[in-house]
């Protein structure tokens, strides 16, 4: 939703407010920013998260002071960048990164149904090994309870982007100075087993 909050200074033909282009940046990316303040004082806390619908759910230590800091309605101000390219121009200047990126203004709210709970947690999960959850022992109780879950509406939400190459100024076009884009991205590579799974088949959905 476009607000005074959600619309950027500069080259807001970057911007977007629809889901088919905020949900999947969120879907992609593993990991978020979530900035508060503390009396006065900012703070960034980056965190795994996952998107179900139009709600953004993280989780932590219940005795975690970021956690408290914000579980009663504190807003955050929640951010998700990911890096496609880097833009290399004839100048300094105008170098610059492809790039996808979210920005959302949310208060938090405290999930205390316990089914909402659990599914939260293997959304979780899944979104930063899918299938994982399903290959796991079950959640104990006192786990639970050393659990707190976070919830998070995307109501105010604004995606940027930019693709494209670089751009030179006219006067720049003809140097002989090497112009781009290097691509970006992010690759899981061979899982590495701990001393005790060495012996433990690798499950289909790690190769």
């Amino acid at each position: 939703m476009q607000t005074a909050r959600t619309t950027p200074s500069r080259l807001a033909k970057r911007a977007h407010y629809d889901e088919a282009t905020i949900h999947p940046i969120l879907d992609e990316a593993l990991f978020c920013t979530v900035s508060f303040a503390v009396d006065g004082q900012p703070m960034a806390i980056p965190t795994a998260f996952a998107r179900q619908g139009d709600k953004l759910y993280i989780h932590g230590s219940v005795g975690s002071h970021f956690i408290r800091a914000i579980e009663h309605g504190g807003a955050v101000c929640i951010t998700v960048m990911l890096a496609d390219g880097l833009v290399l121009a004839k100048s300094a200047f105008h170098h610059s990164v492809n790039y996808r990126s979210v920005v959302i203004f949310a208060t938090a709210e405290k999930v205390t149904d316990e089914t909402e709970r659990m599914n939260a947690l293997a959304l979780l999960t899944d979104h930063l090994i899918p299938n994982r959850w399903d290959d796991l022992r079950p959640t104990t109780d006192s786990e639970m309870r050393k659990t707190t879950v976070l919830r998070f509406s995307l109501a105010e939400s604004s995606a940027k982007v930019r693709t494209g190459g670089p751009n030179d100024d006219p006067e720049d076009e003809n140097l002989p100075t090497w112009s781009g884009v290097i691509p970006l991205q992010t690759v899981r590579l061979t899982p590495v087993p701990a001393e005790l799974s060495v012996n433990t088949v690798l499950p289909a959905y790690l190769q």
